[in-house]
């Protein structure tokens, strides 16, 4: 059979295999489908009565682990007993082997996010110096790792650190900065400032051959693989003897090198007892949270480390976040030391498999270790004190927003002297320019922070012109009775996201405009809203809220002017968004959307570079050449388009 990976659509479903499960107090599965699980290696996920996946996991025999969860609740943990009570269908997935099994485990739980899988909060991407490919290659960051042929180098911590990494670098080496398609021989438009103050070569000059710029890209390469001995040697000789022949502006310009060299380097030195690729990882929990941290070592110098969160750790044993968290972090790395040492062992039942497929990420074997004495014992020692360390102070910084928050809603409940606490409120924004393209936004805050995933648009539909308050009314009442039909409907997993309602509707606007939606709301006496206004000064800054009919006013710098202010700036941008979005769709459909060859990437580079179409009309073909996203072929079918349009126009007028 051929590997999970390869297999076909029609294949991978008639591979999959669904057990409902019919809940009763004391038995709470079926003996007969859970007999009928296949004996196979594979993956089984877990849904609820929602349709929500709840659980991922994998198993090399997948009868035997699904079982172990239907045994005697008293022999379960507690939140693995919670987590039975939820499951309503069990989903597998037959693979040939058991690390088909994890590459799809770790796949599956970084899509679905399950509630009950540990899981890492930390899933932003942190940034890599590259190399990039080509005779002319470039340094720069990216926060996007891509098997493109680039040489990448990290991933760092500290974004601020890895720019003067990269500006120490180029000006030791005057590697180029332009994005100019560069050729030898071929001249590119004149030299940039960086050329005439020694920090760039000038390849768009045609002058430099590859090899010889290839030099200051072995030099960069040396010195981001740790390599940098050699080579500050060698520099020092170079300049100890320009010194004695007293050619000082070469001393000198190999002094900068070489100090530049250091400011790289210096902070990068670790003690290890080997110079082999390490990852130290050790952790430290409190409650549901665990604070983790991957220190990677490269050739005994430290290049960085990556402090991560993992949600659902209460009750659950060392061996299980660890092992959680390597094939996690593992699944997305695109580099895989030779050696990971770790703070506890993993799970005996999962720790070849992993090893397997580490090896097989890596192209080499990989080791799994946990010291118990050394100088790597000492290592992790040191790592787990920082997890430590960092974990007291994410509890203080999440203490602290919980605090803010709640002193937000408590004076927000305050001004407007309502009797239940505004945890979920709504605001309300209108965009257009001369009544077209007319759209609103609904932006959501909960508990006193926004929830991007509950914001909504609307496009208006029955209004015509600029109307804001038309437009309001019908924005309102659209929500209202999505909301009331999905209250009412049958299956919640349809679910359009407009429950529960608020508690405040929050309108960008004045009196009038709280008199729109107030109008609308009359209609549903059931519902339990307050409406207000966020009025704004003529600097188009905050000054107050309507309610009931008065305007009070908010005093700068206390909490709920802090509150109200980022509602207000929040529904405004999004709204604005929106309707930016709408009208470059237009721009692009009316004009460069009939080009051939310029497909929708095409067009926003265009729009990227230029701004508007006129702007398009009047550049040169070698100006939009040199858009890194076109070649010649296209760039010729853009100025042919817009030639021909303008030989059509000059026909019309004559």
């Amino acid at each position: 059979m051929l590997p999970w990976r390869f297999l076909s659509k029609k294949d991978k479903r008639a591979m999959k295999y669904e057990h409902s499960f019919d809940h009763v107090e004391d038995d709470m599965y079926n003996t007969e489908l859970l007999n009928n699980i296949p004996k196979r290696p594979g993956v089984y996920k877990m849904y609820n009565k929602a349709g929500d996946i709840i659980y991922v996991g994998k198993a090399k025999n997948l009868f035997n682990r699904v079982r172990q969860y239907f045994q005697s609740p008293e022999r379960l943990a507690p939140k693995t007993r919670a987590q039975v009570k939820h499951i309503e269908r069990i989903e597998t997935i037959v693979v040939d082997t058991e690390t088909e099994a994890l590459i799809l485990e770790c796949n599956l739980i970084k899509a679905h996010r399950p509630r009950y899988n540990i899981m890492l909060k930390d899933d932003k991407s942190y940034p890599y110096i590259k190399v990039t490919t080509g005779d002319y290659p470039k340094i720069i960051m990216t926060r996007n790792h891509k098997r493109d042929g680039g040489k990448y180098f990290g991933p760092f911590t500290n974004s601020t650190a890895v720019r003067q990494t990269i500006e120490a670098l180029l000006k030791v080496y005057p590697l180029r900065r332009c994005n100019r398609k560069v050729a030898y021989g071929v001249v590119r438009g004149r030299p940039c400032l960086n050329y005439h103050i020694g920090q760039c070569s000038a390849p768009c000059t045609g002058k430099i051959r590859p090899e010889d710029y290839g030099k200051n890209v072995d030099a960069v390469l040396e010195v981001l693989s740790g390599h940098d001995k050699a080579l500050t040697d060698r520099l020092t000789a170079e300049m100890q003897r320009a010194s004695a022949q007293m050619d000082f502006e070469t001393a000198a310009k190999l002094r900068d090198q070489i100090n530049g060299i250091r400011f790289v380097v210096e902070k990068q030195k670790m003690n290890s007892d080997t110079t082999r690729d390490q990852d130290i990882i050790a952790f430290a929990k409190n409650d549901d949270t665990a604070c983790v941290l991957a220190f990677n070592v490269r050739d005994g110098k430290l290049l960085g480390n990556r402090q991560m969160m993992m949600e659902g750790a209460e009750q659950r044993p060392d061996s299980e976040i660890i092992t959680a968290f390597v094939k996690q972090y593992y699944g997305n790395a695109p580099l895989v030391p030779g050696e990971i040492v770790l703070m506890c062992p993993m799970l005996a039942e999962e720790r070849e498999s992993v090893i397997a497929w580490l090896s097989e990420n890596a192209g080499r074997t990989v080791k799994i270790t946990v010291p118990q004495k050394g100088k790597k014992a000492a290592l992790v020692k040191m790592v787990k004190k920082n997890a430590e360390l960092t974990l007291e102070q994410h509890v203080l910084m999440e203490e602290e927003k919980v605090s803010r928050r709640q002193s937000r809603l408590d004076s927000l409940k305050d001004l407007l002297g309502i009797d239940h606490l505004p945890k979920r409120v709504e605001a309300y924004d209108i965009s257009n320019i001369s009544g077209s393209d007319n759209v609103g936004g609904m932006v959501v805050f909960e508990n006193g922070r926004a929830a991007p995933k509950a914001y909504r648009r609307f496009k208006i539909k029955t209004v015509e012109g600029q109307n804001d308050y038309g437009s309001m009314q019908e924005m309102i009442f659209r929500r209202i009775e999505r909301g009331i039909k999905e209250k009412t409907a049958e299956s919640p997993e349809k679910s359009a996201g407009f429950l529960p309602f608020p508690e405040v509707f929050m309108i960008d606007g004045g009196k009038t405009h709280v008199e729109a939606a107030e109008s609308i709301l009359s209609m549903y006496p059931e519902l339990n809203i307050a409406v207000c206004g966020l009025v704004k000064n003529d600097k188009h800054t905050l000054r107050g809220v309507v309610f009931r009919g008065e305007e009070y006013a908010v005093k700068y710098g206390t909490p709920v002017y802090s509150f109200l202010n980022e509602i207000s700036e929040e529904v405004h941008r999004y709204a604005i968004g929106y309707h930016r979005t709408l009208r470059q769709k237009g721009m692009f459909s009316s004009e460069l959307e009939s080009i051939p060859g310029v497909g929708p990437k095409r067009r926003a580079a265009l729009m990227r570079t230029f701004g508007t179409v006129d702007d398009i009309k009047k550049a040169g073909l070698e100006q939009i050449e040199d858009i890194p996203e076109m070649d010649r072929r296209s760039a010729e079918a853009v100025v042919a388009y817009f030639a021909k349009e303008e030989k059509v126009k000059s026909i019309e007028q004559k």
